[in-house]
């Protein structure tokens, strides 16, 4: 299996508190769209929302379900914005729920559940997914062949809670490549370190996550849904993961006080780690428009 609840909250219940002073003001934990040289961080992360609200059809008498839905930016823009009957969003982390439903935004319900295992018999007219489809693979599953088939299986969970017409907007960080395998004492010691580096990311920031390949989820996607409309946008996630390393680097004082020196020094090998991968090509990113089939 992937991640459970409790490697979610390693991820992501560090503190509401910690993760507001270096995200955006909606707490998007997610690759914004920057669509200038000089765009702020708030508006590309609005853009990125705009988009894969538009890629699920989402407007007024609509439903839409969020899945992954972190801290609830996006259903709180899908409620209030896109002006949707009803934004459901579900999460593994019981403290992003809690902070999404103490918010009390008119037409939004956060669930704290497993997606994989939630059942329901409401259906909606639309999907988002925003980076959650890392957390459903674990690195030995994939080395065994089973991607594909767990990436299937959430696609077809995703058609099952759909309406017939759906749209399905969804992103996806991805395993672009690896660096070429060799001796270890071969390797060249910035390829050590990288390798080091992207090592620690998955096992102390998101344990038991795993990015898929692009060409993956190509494959998972059939024979639910069609892809309709498809971009990488890996410079904008270097872009993103270079200003959260600038912004926790000016509160460092407060969360190596507040967190402890630990804390501070973790996230930002694991910041400084995302900008190298998205530079290197390592990672990228995928945005998607899905229309249901049947």
């Amino acid at each position: 299996m992937g991640s459970s609840q409790a490697d979610v909250e390693v991820s992501y219940d560090v503190s509401n508190e910690f993760f507001r002073l270096w995200l955006d003001e909606r707490m998007n934990y997610t690759c914004a769209v920057f669509e200038s040289p000089d765009q702020s961080l708030e508006a590309a992360q609005l853009n990125k929302l705009r988009i894969l609200s538009e890629y699920a059809k989402a407007g007024p008498g609509k439903s839409v379900l969020d899945i992954g839905c972190g801290w609830g930016a996006c259903v709180e823009y899908l409620a209030t914005t896109r002006k949707v009957d009803r934004a459901v969003g579900i999460t593994l982390s019981r403290a992003m729920a809690a902070e999404v439903n103490q918010r009390n935004i008119p037409g939004v319900e956060c669930i704290a559940s497993d997606f994989m295992q939630w059942e329901t018999e409401e259906t909606f007219d639309g999907l988002v997914s925003i980076c959650m489809i890392d957390h459903l693979c674990s690195l030995d599953e994939a080395r065994q062949g089973k991607a594909v088939d767990i990436y299937r299986r959430y696609f077809e969970k995703c058609w099952r809670l759909t309406k017939p017409g759906s749209s399905f907007g969804f992103q996806a960080i991805l395993r672009n490549r690896t660096p070429k395998m060799r001796p270890w004492g071969a390797l060249a010691a910035d390829t050590r370190q990288d390798l080091e580096d992207f090592s620690f990311s998955s096992k102390e920031i998101f344990p038991n996550g795993l990015n898929p390949r692009l060409e993956e989820l190509i494959q998972a996607i059939n024979p639910w849904w069609e892809v309709k409309t498809l971009h990488t946008r890996r410079e904008h996630y270097q872009r993103t993961t270079a200003e959260w390393l600038r912004r926790l680097r000016l509160n460092e004082t407060t969360i190596r006080a507040k967190w402890g020196d630990k804390v501070f020094e973790d996230y930002d090998r694991y910041l400084s780690t995302c900008v190298r991968a998205f530079d290197i090509h390592y990672s990228s990113l995928v945005q998607m428009e899905l229309q249901r089939i049947g």
